[in-house]
């Protein structure tokens, strides 16, 4: 781990059982912005002359199974002279089925595995069941568009037992920020939020006030798509420093759900509620609830998107309220940090099967720098000019037919995916002008310079995975309780400091300290 990622490797983790997640993970980019410099501009294969490169792939599947007879799958592997045999798993299904390809001993010549840290993987590659490609990277020379344009990190992050045996996935690290209705700032005078304070004052007004003129208070405040018991809902546990890293009397690193920290985060919940910001049903509420409770314009905030969805959401609040205007908040500040998260900018990875020869193991790594380019990334998010998209007045608009055939995700599938940090702001839905006002205006507010990647999201504990589950549910309960008042914050300190002294979270501690150790340094 390099010292400029130990010094922003800080922060706290998303618990996957809390979360309702997209779990594509990759953004939608507009095709508008410039290749860095050096960046690859020739997106064809220069390798014509060999045969096709035939790969089989298992990869997951976040909507329709593509046809890979149409005109972008054809395009696609006639430039990049390959022929894809995909196993397409919905991602719903996708562990089930990874367990069994695991265990069977039947491993795909490239498998796609969405966490490095899922214990049987981990078995497989100590078995000996992929390629350490540590050696065929080397120093990366052959390999620049993979060293150059990958996410900050990717490479170290991505390990395995201290090894590159992963070809990492790469997805923007900055998702979104709390979104709010500025009209309604606007309507009632309040000025654009800064601080968590401010947030939640500007909220307050917001419900109080009768912005319909029916005379009942019928608007909501804060709405989240995924659970507000985690500090990647809106990156709120990290302006109460749950990225801070915390150690019990022996040393153990104390998971970030269960620090002091994290009990100042469930006590600003429980303002909100009591304030009646938070809605009532916040603890149950779908994903899908919350989207359609803040699209038909019921809600004053939402959190947990990405900022390319400001757009197409308040799109959506104009049919019914033909004002409105979204965005979202600049980084909220708090007592111990800003409400902004980051990722590892790794979403998953590629691993390939030891069962291929070391001369066909090469190919694929150069189909991986050869796709690992802005050439690619604007193909694979755009498709082919006069069928999948047409350009007007500079501008890329999408046709019917990209629909069909290139569809949201399926195209970033079978590539690392170029690394573009607006991959999340950006969206071919909105004209140019706005999607670089929007990069601008992110920019100017620090949002690339004042976030925190949580440790837990790259260290490990096989004591935790085995000892968390017969806690979790429990602990749920006991924080909704704290946050709605059934009981008192020292009740739910008091339950917290139980759990922190159970002998095998306490073991488990051990280990995420011993793995922070070594992955870092300190």
């Amino acid at each position: 781990m390099t010292k400029h990622r130990r010094k922003l490797s800080s922060g706290a983790c998303t618990l996957a059982a809390l979360l309702t997640l997209a779990g594509c993970g990759g953004g939608a980019g507009s095709g508008q912005t410039a290749a860095p410099a050096g960046a690859s501009t020739t997106p064809q294969s220069d390798k014509k002359s060999e045969t096709p490169l035939e790969m089989q792939m298992t990869v997951q599947l976040f909507d329709q199974v593509p046809n890979m007879d149409n005109a972008y799958w054809k395009e696609f592997m006639k430039r990049t002279n390959t022929k894809l045999n995909i196993e397409w798993i919905p991602d719903g299904d996708y562990t089930t089925k990874l367990n069994l390809i695991l265990a069977s001993g039947n491993i795909p010549e490239i498998l796609v595995v969405p966490d490095l840290k899922h214990p049987p993987l981990v078995n497989a590659v100590k078995n000996g069941a992929f390629w350490d490609l540590t050696p065929l990277l080397g120093d990366f020379s052959k390999y620049p568009n993979l060293k150059n344009f990958s996410a900050p990190g990717a490479w170290d992050n991505s390990k395995v037992l201290g090894k590159n045996y992963a070809i990492p996935k790469n997805r923007p690290q900055l998702s979104g920020g709390p979104k709010i209705r500025q009209d309604w700032l606007d309507k009632l005078g309040i000025a654009m939020p800064e601080t968590l304070d401010d947030y939640r004052a500007a909220l307050k007004k917001i419900v109080d006030a009768d912005l319909d003129g029916t005379g009942k208070k019928s608007t909501l405040g804060l709405v989240s798509k995924a659970s507000l018991l985690t500090g990647s809902a809106g990156g709120f546990g990290d302006a109460f420093g749950t990225s801070k890293p915390t150690f019990d009397k022996e040393g153990g690193l104390i998971y970030e759900t269960l620090t002091p920290q994290y009990a100042d985060l469930i006590a600003w919940l429980r303002d909100l509620y009591k304030d009646g910001i938070l809605a009532k049903e916040f603890s149950v509420m779908k994903p899908t609830q919350a989207v359609e409770l803040f699209e038909s314009g019921k809600a004053a905030s939402l959190v947990n998107e990405s900022f390319r969805y400001d757009y197409t959401f308040m799109q959506s609040i104009k049919k019914v309220q033909p004002s409105a205007v979204v965005d979202s908040t600049p980084p909220l500040k708090g007592p111990a940090g800003y409400a902004v998260r980051y990722s590892t900018g790794v979403s998953g990875a590629f691993l390939i099967s030891k069962k291929v020869p070391e001369e066909k193991v090469k190919r694929i790594l150069d189909y991986f720098e050869l796709t690992n380019s802005k050439d690619y990334y604007d193909f694979t998010t755009n498709g082919l000019e006069g069928i999948h998209y047409n350009k007007v007045n500079g501008d890329i608009v999408l046709t019917d037919q990209h629909k069909k055939d290139v569809g949201p995700t399926s195209p970033w599938q079978p590539i690392t995916l170029f690394y573009d940090k607006f991959g999340k702001v950006t969206t071919p839905a909105a004209p140019k002008d706005y999607n670089e006002a929007k990069m601008k205006k992110l920019d100017a507010q620090g949002y690339f310079t004042k976030g925190t990647i949580s440790p837990f999201s790259i260290i490990n504990s096989s004591t935790w995975i085995a000892t968390w589950p017969k806690f979790e549910q429990e602990w749920i309960s006991m924080s909704v309780k704290a946050i709605v008042g059934q009981i008192t914050l020292d009740e739910y300190k008091t339950y917290v400091a139980k759990l922190n002294d159970d002998p095998g979270l306490k073991k488990a501690f051990q280990e995420f300290a011993q793995d922070y150790k070594t992955t870092f340094g300190k």
